[in-house]
Protein backbone atom coordinates (compact mmCIF):
# COMPACT_ATOMS: atom_id res chain seq x y z
CA UNK A 1 0.00 0.00 0.00
CA UNK A 2 2.95 2.32 0.68
CA UNK A 3 3.95 2.16 -3.02
CA UNK A 4 0.51 3.36 -4.13
CA UNK A 5 0.53 6.40 -1.82
CA UNK A 6 3.89 7.66 -3.12
CA UNK A 7 4.53 9.32 -6.48
CA UNK A 8 5.18 6.59 -8.98
CA UNK A 9 8.77 6.41 -10.21
CA UNK A 10 9.52 7.20 -13.83
CA UNK A 11 10.15 3.54 -14.67
CA UNK A 12 6.52 2.74 -13.74
CA UNK A 13 4.72 5.90 -14.88
CA UNK A 14 6.63 6.23 -18.17
CA UNK A 15 5.81 2.75 -19.49
CA UNK A 16 2.19 3.17 -18.31
CA UNK A 17 1.89 6.35 -20.39
CA UNK A 18 3.61 4.61 -23.31
CA UNK A 19 1.13 1.72 -23.07
CA UNK A 20 -1.83 4.13 -23.17
CA UNK A 21 -0.27 5.88 -26.18
CA UNK A 22 0.24 2.54 -27.89
CA UNK A 23 -3.44 1.71 -27.40
CA UNK A 24 -4.47 5.15 -28.71
CA UNK A 25 -2.27 4.77 -31.82
CA UNK A 26 -3.44 1.21 -32.37
CA UNK A 27 -7.06 2.35 -32.43
CA UNK A 28 -6.28 5.39 -34.60
CA UNK A 29 -6.78 7.99 -31.88
CA UNK A 30 -4.62 10.93 -30.81
CA UNK A 31 -3.85 11.62 -27.18
CA UNK A 32 -4.75 15.15 -26.16
CA UNK A 33 -7.39 17.00 -24.21
CA UNK A 34 -8.18 19.96 -26.46
CA UNK A 35 -9.83 17.81 -29.14
CA UNK A 36 -12.01 16.28 -26.46
CA UNK A 37 -13.04 19.72 -25.22
CA UNK A 38 -13.86 20.71 -28.81
CA UNK A 39 -16.26 17.75 -28.85
CA UNK A 40 -17.99 19.08 -25.72
CA UNK A 41 -18.30 22.52 -27.33
CA UNK A 42 -19.79 20.93 -30.44
CA UNK A 43 -22.32 19.01 -28.35
CA UNK A 44 -23.16 22.25 -26.52
CA UNK A 45 -24.06 24.01 -29.77
CA UNK A 46 -20.92 26.05 -30.46
CA UNK A 47 -21.41 25.29 -34.16
CA UNK A 48 -24.15 27.96 -34.17
CA UNK A 49 -21.48 30.57 -33.47
CA UNK A 50 -18.42 29.22 -35.28
CA UNK A 51 -17.97 26.99 -38.31
CA UNK A 52 -14.96 25.44 -36.56
CA UNK A 53 -17.33 23.52 -34.30
CA UNK A 54 -19.58 22.26 -37.11
CA UNK A 55 -18.39 18.69 -36.92
CA UNK A 56 -19.98 15.31 -36.38
CA UNK A 57 -19.41 14.86 -32.66
CA UNK A 58 -20.73 11.30 -32.84
CA UNK A 59 -17.62 10.34 -34.81
CA UNK A 60 -15.59 11.48 -31.80
CA UNK A 61 -17.78 10.06 -29.04
CA UNK A 62 -14.78 8.02 -27.87
CA UNK A 63 -13.36 11.32 -26.60
CA UNK A 64 -16.22 11.57 -24.10
CA UNK A 65 -15.01 8.32 -22.56
CA UNK A 66 -11.47 9.74 -22.52
CA UNK A 67 -12.60 12.83 -20.55
CA UNK A 68 -14.72 10.66 -18.25
CA UNK A 69 -11.60 8.58 -17.58
CA UNK A 70 -9.63 11.72 -16.73
CA UNK A 71 -12.31 12.77 -14.24
CA UNK A 72 -12.66 9.33 -12.65
CA UNK A 73 -8.88 8.93 -12.49
CA UNK A 74 -8.53 12.30 -10.79
CA UNK A 75 -11.18 11.44 -8.21
CA UNK A 76 -9.64 8.04 -7.48
CA UNK A 77 -6.18 9.58 -7.20
CA UNK A 78 -7.19 12.46 -4.94
CA UNK A 79 -9.49 10.43 -2.70
CA UNK A 80 -7.72 7.08 -2.41
CA UNK A 81 -4.12 7.25 -3.61
CA UNK A 82 -2.79 10.38 -1.90
CA UNK A 83 -1.58 10.38 1.67
CA UNK A 84 -1.71 14.20 1.88
CA UNK A 85 -2.54 17.31 -0.13
CA UNK A 86 0.71 18.93 1.01
CA UNK A 87 3.32 19.65 -1.63
CA UNK A 88 7.05 19.39 -0.94
CA UNK A 89 8.12 22.89 -1.97
CA UNK A 90 11.55 24.40 -1.62
CA UNK A 91 11.60 26.68 1.46
CA UNK A 92 12.75 29.57 -0.72
CA UNK A 93 9.72 29.08 -2.95
CA UNK A 94 7.46 29.12 0.11
CA UNK A 95 9.03 32.42 1.21
CA UNK A 96 8.61 33.97 -2.25
CA UNK A 97 4.98 32.85 -2.45
CA UNK A 98 4.33 34.19 1.06
CA UNK A 99 5.74 37.55 -0.07
CA UNK A 100 3.21 37.49 -2.93
CA UNK A 101 0.37 36.90 -0.46
CA UNK A 102 0.04 33.11 -0.44
CA UNK A 103 -0.29 32.39 3.26
CA UNK A 104 -0.24 28.58 3.14
CA UNK A 105 1.96 27.87 0.13
CA UNK A 106 2.55 24.16 -0.28
CA UNK A 107 -0.22 23.03 2.05
CA UNK A 108 -2.60 22.27 -0.82
CA UNK A 109 -2.55 21.80 -4.58
CA UNK A 110 -5.05 24.61 -5.19
CA UNK A 111 -4.20 27.75 -3.20
CA UNK A 112 -7.25 29.48 -1.72
CA UNK A 113 -5.90 32.86 -2.86
CA UNK A 114 -6.71 31.81 -6.43
CA UNK A 115 -9.26 28.99 -6.26
CA UNK A 116 -11.57 29.86 -3.36
CA UNK A 117 -15.26 30.54 -3.97
CA UNK A 118 -14.82 34.03 -2.48
CA UNK A 119 -12.03 34.81 -4.93
CA UNK A 120 -14.10 33.52 -7.83
CA UNK A 121 -16.79 36.08 -6.97
CA UNK A 122 -14.35 39.00 -7.00
CA UNK A 123 -13.76 41.15 -10.07
CA UNK A 124 -10.05 40.27 -10.02
CA UNK A 125 -10.82 36.54 -9.84
CA UNK A 126 -13.31 36.69 -12.69
CA UNK A 127 -10.94 38.74 -14.87
CA UNK A 128 -8.04 36.36 -14.23
CA UNK A 129 -10.16 33.34 -15.17
CA UNK A 130 -11.59 35.08 -18.23
CA UNK A 131 -8.24 36.29 -19.56
CA UNK A 132 -6.55 32.96 -18.73
CA UNK A 133 -9.31 31.02 -20.49
CA UNK A 134 -9.08 33.22 -23.59
CA UNK A 135 -5.29 32.90 -23.68
CA UNK A 136 -5.41 29.14 -23.27
CA UNK A 137 -8.16 28.77 -25.86
CA UNK A 138 -6.38 30.98 -28.37
CA UNK A 139 -3.01 29.35 -27.71
CA UNK A 140 -4.38 25.86 -28.05
CA UNK A 141 -6.12 26.70 -31.29
CA UNK A 142 -3.11 28.60 -32.67
CA UNK A 143 -0.68 25.80 -31.72
CA UNK A 144 -2.97 23.14 -33.16
CA UNK A 145 -3.28 21.29 -29.87
CA UNK A 146 -2.72 21.37 -26.15
CA UNK A 147 0.25 20.63 -23.94
CA UNK A 148 -0.65 16.97 -23.47
CA UNK A 149 -1.20 16.42 -27.18
CA UNK A 150 2.02 18.10 -28.27
CA UNK A 151 4.27 17.10 -25.37
CA UNK A 152 3.20 13.48 -25.14
CA UNK A 153 1.92 12.48 -28.57
CA UNK A 154 3.68 14.97 -30.83
CA UNK A 155 7.12 14.66 -29.29
CA UNK A 156 6.89 10.86 -29.20
CA UNK A 157 6.18 11.01 -32.95
CA UNK A 158 9.18 13.33 -33.43
CA UNK A 159 7.00 16.09 -34.91
CA UNK A 160 8.87 19.39 -35.28
CA UNK A 161 5.72 21.54 -34.83
CA UNK A 162 5.14 19.83 -31.47
CA UNK A 163 8.69 20.61 -30.39
CA UNK A 164 8.17 24.27 -31.30
CA UNK A 165 4.83 24.30 -29.47
CA UNK A 166 6.29 22.72 -26.32
CA UNK A 167 9.14 25.24 -26.31
CA UNK A 168 6.50 27.97 -26.62
CA UNK A 169 4.47 26.50 -23.76
CA UNK A 170 7.50 26.46 -21.47
CA UNK A 171 8.59 29.96 -22.49
CA UNK A 172 5.07 31.25 -21.85
CA UNK A 173 5.01 29.55 -18.46
CA UNK A 174 8.34 31.08 -17.49
CA UNK A 175 7.20 34.54 -18.58
CA UNK A 176 4.00 34.14 -16.57
CA UNK A 177 5.70 32.99 -13.38
CA UNK A 178 8.59 35.45 -13.41
CA UNK A 179 6.97 38.58 -14.83
CA UNK A 180 3.15 38.54 -14.89
CA UNK A 181 2.43 36.55 -11.72
CA UNK A 182 4.15 39.07 -9.40
CA UNK A 183 2.13 41.87 -11.01
CA UNK A 184 -1.16 40.06 -10.42
CA UNK A 185 -0.57 39.16 -6.77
Amino acid sequence: MEFILQPWPWYVAGPAIAFVLFLMFYYGRAFGVSTNLETFCTIGGAGKFSDYFKTDWKARKWSLVFVLGIIIGGVISSQYLMSSNAIALNPETVKELAALGFANAGSDYLPAEIFSVANLGSLKGILILLVAGLCIGFGTRYAGGCTSGHAITGLSNLQLPSLVAVIGFFAGGLLMVWFLFPLLF
